[in-house]
């Protein structure tokens, strides 16, 4: 039988069709994107560019090794150029209306001429990790300022409501010329010690008539608080925020007297018909004029920088705990364990612990 001819059923090969994705331009964006040297992250920090500022606190928050070299390096830049704002912390109940207090107070400071950092801590999910980071949508009075740069940041699972790494962020921001910073935490927790160990001056909102089931959180918060606002004083709730106002300045007289010299004061505001915020800004320049007159302000500002040389401490063994290659193998080992039964935590634990500690020697520098 004669060959049968396929002929007509060869395909030609054709012209090759370029790639949809230009890879090469790709890469070079890759490797461009970003690049940015320790100096210039200094210099457009020290030049208000709130862009590179943004990245910086990026690189600070990251917990990649090569991120926190760079970043150890600009806080080191940076310090030299911090110190003069004037740090906040903002806490209350949720509801209490944190943000819009913020927003209302912020634009009124806007007015005379400061610059605003507004540090907003949003919960992170237990579950899956992530935040709503949504504080930038709530100011929207503020935000489209360039005097204003507010960062939303997860808490992470921090204790007291705050993200990790926020001291470091006070530094930057300070060192771009913000020299107001407020600290919005998640809320009213029993580690709220946190955010009060970084701020100089700690303001606690409060609703009125939120009931006694806050007692048991008022106190320890109270003891801490340098004024504490009743919120939501408008309309109907006018007479509730009277009663609330001398109730709490009832309970701020059975306190021993503040170490700063000043003892609290208490004050009602409404951000829906913008009462009360002037007055509240005339405590807290009462309290700073007073604390820089007889020294206090110096003394907790060296407390707060004994207290940040020792979390710096706690955080970079942590990380370098369950970063640790036979550490992070061995870790797994020990959960099944101590799941099963066959160990119990307290002795893996410290199994875990002697195994680091047998390799320290790996240790980097920080």
């Amino acid at each position: 039988m004669a060959e049968e001819n396929n002929d007509f059923l060869k395909v030609n090969k054709g012209i090759k069709q370029p790639e949809l994705i230009n890879r090469q331009a790709v890469e070079r964006l890759r490797k461009n994107k970003n690049i940015l040297t320790v100096s210039d992250y200094v210099t457009g920090i020290k030049n208000g560019n709130t862009s590179i500022l943004g990245k910086a606190i990026t690189l600070i928050e990251s917990h990649l090794e090569e991120h926190q070299q760079i970043a150890s390096e600009i806080i080191n830049q940076c310090l030299p150029m911090s110190g003069n704002s004037m740090r906040i912390g903002i806490t209350g109940v949720p509801g209490a209306g944190k943000s819009t207090f913020i927003e209302s107070l912020g634009y009124y400071l806007l007015q005379k001429g400061h610059k605003l950092a507004v540090l907003a801590i949003d919960p992170s999910s237990e579950i899956s990790g992530g935040s709503i980071l949504g504080d930038k949508t709530r100011m929207e009075k503020i935000s489209a300022s360039n005097s204003v740069f507010i960062r939303p940041s997860p808490s992470g699972g921090s204790l007291g409501g705050v993200a990790r790494k926020t001291r470091e962020t006070i530094i930057v921001c300070e060192a771009a010329g913000f020299d107001i910073i407020f600290v919005e935490t998640v809320g009213v927790g029993q580690s709220e010690t946190t955010v009060h160990s970084m701020v100089d001056f700690f303001l606690l909102l409060m609703l009125a008539g939120a009931g006694d089931e806050l007692q048991g959180i008022k106190r320890g918060i109270m003891e801490m608080a340098n004024a504490i606002i009743i919120t939501k004083a408008d309309g109907e709730n006018i007479t509730k925020a009277n009663i609330a106002k001398n109730d709490y300045t009832n309970a701020l007289h059975l306190f021993p007297n503040s170490e700063s010299g000043v003892n609290p004061k208490v004050a009602c505001t409404s951000a829906l018909k913008n009462t009360g915020i002037i007055d509240i800004w005339n405590i807290i320049i009462d309290y700073f004029t007073v604390t820089r007159q007889n020294n206090y302000h110096i003394e907790q500002r060296q407390k707060q920088a004994k207290q940040w040389m020792h979390q710096t401490i706690s955080s970079f063994l942590t990380d370098n705990f369950y970063n640790h290659n036979s550490i992070k193998e061995k870790i797994v080992q020990y959960e099944t364990k101590v799941v099963s039964g066959e160990e119990n935590p307290f002795s893996a634990a410290h199994k875990l612990i002697n195994e680091y500690l047998n390799s320290v020697h790996d240790i980097k520098n920080i």
